[in-house]
C-alpha cells in the first residue's frame, strides 16, 4: 500500500501545507489533533479518497483519530478495499 500512503501524503501536503511553511509531513505526522486537518477538511480527505479509490467509507469510520495521519489513513482505505 506504499502507492497509497504517497497520494495520501502528496494530497495532504498539497492541499494543508502553505509552501512558505517549513513544516515536515511524513506518514506519522499528526494531521488533526496537530491542526493541519480540522473537521471541514476531513471531509474533502474522506471525499478525494472515495473518489480515488472508488470506495465508501461509512461515517462512523470516518472518526478523528482514523485520520490523524497519514498511516492510519492508509489502514481506513486498505479496510475498504476490498
Amino acid at each position: 500500500m506504499d502507492d497509497v500512503r504517497e497520494a495520501v501524503l502528496e494530497y495532504v501536503i498539497d492541499e494543508y501545507i502553505d509552501e512558505d511553511d517549513d513544516l515536515e509531513v511524513d506518514a506519522d505526522t499528526a494531521l488533526i489533533s496537530s491542526g493541519i486537518v480540522d473537521s471541514f477538511s476531513m471531509v474533502s480527505l474522506k471525499a478525494f479518497l472515495e473518489n480515488k479509490y472508488d470506495i465508501r467509507i461509512p461515517d462512523e469510520d470516518a472518526t478523528p483519530e482514523a485520520f490523524d495521519t497519514v498511516n492510519s489513513i492508509v489502514r481506513i482505505v486498505e479496510k475498504h478495499s476490498s
